[in-house]
């Protein structure tokens, strides 16, 4: 017996942070804001621990940005719509506390 295929195959999947249907574009720039600066932060966190002598140079950014990340993913938790929207935001708290953590080990904030 012979199946019946739709002429979509081959196409690249369509991802969206709008899976219930309806537009968030103020959320969607959150989220992914928030995404990216969790990132900043970790990057620069992990940048740190791995210089021998970092000084508060990169302390002090990654602890701010982690900082910023962290607050500001647990206020667009509490707002977020989708599913979508929830995963990038936790990834985003996750690696800025991260980001976080590794500025105020050291110095950050702190001096």
């Amino acid at each position: 017996m012979a199946t019946i295929r739709s002429g979509r195959h081959g196409r690249i999947p369509h991802i969206t942070l709008n899976s219930d249907g309806r537009p968030h574009p103020i959320m969607n720039a959150a989220t992914i804001s928030i995404l990216v600066i969790g990132l900043v932060a970790f990057v620069l966190g992990i940048t740190m621990a791995n210089v021998s002598h970092p000084g508060l140079g990169l302390a002090i950014p990654a602890a701010v940005l982690g900082l910023v990340a962290l607050l500001g993913g647990l206020c667009a938790q509490m707002v977020s719509a989708t599913r979508e929207q929830r995963v990038l935001i936790v990834t985003g708290i996750i690696v800025g506390f991260v980001g976080l953590a590794l500025g105020l080990a050291h110095g950050g904030l702190g001096g």
